[in-house]
């Protein structure tokens, strides 16, 4: 039983982290070797929105990460009702809001 534990990855934790950033757009792009997740809030009627937190992680972390969120998504859709996105749509539609042009950031 030894053996276990010490194999076993403590994760902490700060208060600062634990407080969490509120995203309510995320932007993702690749290259070959990386994708990049760029979390970013949009407050009505503001002409300007800055990206508040970046992700940069390999492919294979990138698909193991689509596969914990459909996991989670479909847990959660099991316990609570389908998710309805902004576009009316629940096949996962893209939507970008009328004033996020994709240009400068």
């Amino acid at each position: 039983m030894e053996n276990k534990d010490k194999n076993q990855l403590k994760i902490e934790l700060t208060p600062e982290v634990a407080e969490g950033i509120y995203s309510n757009l995320a932007i993702i792009s690749h290259s070959s070797s990386e994708f990049v997740l760029d979390f970013v809030r949009i407050m009505p009627g503001a002409p300007k929105a800055n990206v508040k937190s970046r992700i940069i992680l390999t492919p294979e972390h990138a698909k193991r990460l689509l596969f914990a969120l459909q996991d989670n998504v479909s847990r959660y859709e099991n316990q609570f009702g389908k998710i309805k996105t902004d576009n009316g749509s629940n096949n996962g539609g893209t939507y970008i809001p009328p004033m996020f042009g994709g240009g400068e950031a």
